[in-house]
């Protein structure tokens, strides 16, 4: 089995599935595929990296979570070959030994799935998603800020040291915007960052004031 993130989420990159399923198929493997940081919303239809690569009938297995861009429920789910997933059933200990989710959060889910799943209500939140991602990495990149990734609504803002991570997170709160900094265990040594998840949520006010925000944090900081 090769198992792999969908999209690595402490820098933002989305994982090259066309190229590890070459790898998988040439030598008679099965694919897992961790999709948490892309169901909802990567892809045309929200599907995830599998979609956004075209290669969904090449993945045996996702696991991804209903707690993330799904609206934040608890909770996860697993797919796959119907034989597959029956084994899990009877061999999975994380399965076998969880409690049901409560009937509400269930609820939940199911209508975030539903609000991706149409089209009427998907595109406008994907449209918003994509141009405040767009807008923030133009504006932090136009003013001096070293960022991670490409092409993801999560962005790294690469500061190198932990300390200084720290500061930033804590100047930025002040500001009300809460975003947190990343250090060693977590990400390398000397590749502190601040990990910015733009949503559909936000409007493009508020966008624009969290790069206002950076801006001027960072210019007190030094970093820009």
């Amino acid at each position: 089995m090769v198992a792999t993130d969908g999209v690595f989420s402490m820098d933002g990159v989305i994982a090259p599935l066309k190229d590890i399923c070459d790898v998988v198929e040439k030598h008679g493997a099965v694919l897992f595929v961790d999709d948490a940081h892309a169901t909802g919303f990567l892809g045309p239809t929200g599907r995830g990296s599998g979609e956004h690569w075209g290669v969904m009938d090449r993945v045996h297995l996702v696991n991804s979570t209903l707690g993330k861009a799904l609206g934040g429920a608890s909770g996860g789910y697993t797919t796959g070959d119907k034989l597959l997933v029956s084994m899990l059933r009877n061999t999975s200990r994380p399965y076998l030994f969880s409690n049901t989710l409560a009937p509400s959060v269930v609820g939940a889910a199911a209508a975030a799935i539903d609000l991706v799943d149409n089209p009427v209500t998907r595109k406008p939140l994907l449209d918003q998603l994509w141009s405040n991602a767009s807008l923030f990495r133009a504006r932090m990149s136009d003013a001096g800020f070293t960022l991670a990734g490409e092409g993801h609504a999560i962005i790294p803002v690469m500061l190198g040291d932990a300390r200084l991570a720290s500061q930033m997170a804590e100047k930025m709160l002040e500001r009300g915007i809460y975003v947190i900094g990343f250090s060693y265990p977590v990400v390398p040594k000397d590749k502190a960052r601040i990990r910015v998840q733009l949503s559909a949520a936000h409007s493009t006010e508020q966008v624009n004031y969290a790069v206002d925000s950076f801006i001027e944090v960072g210019r007190e900081l030094n970093v820009i």
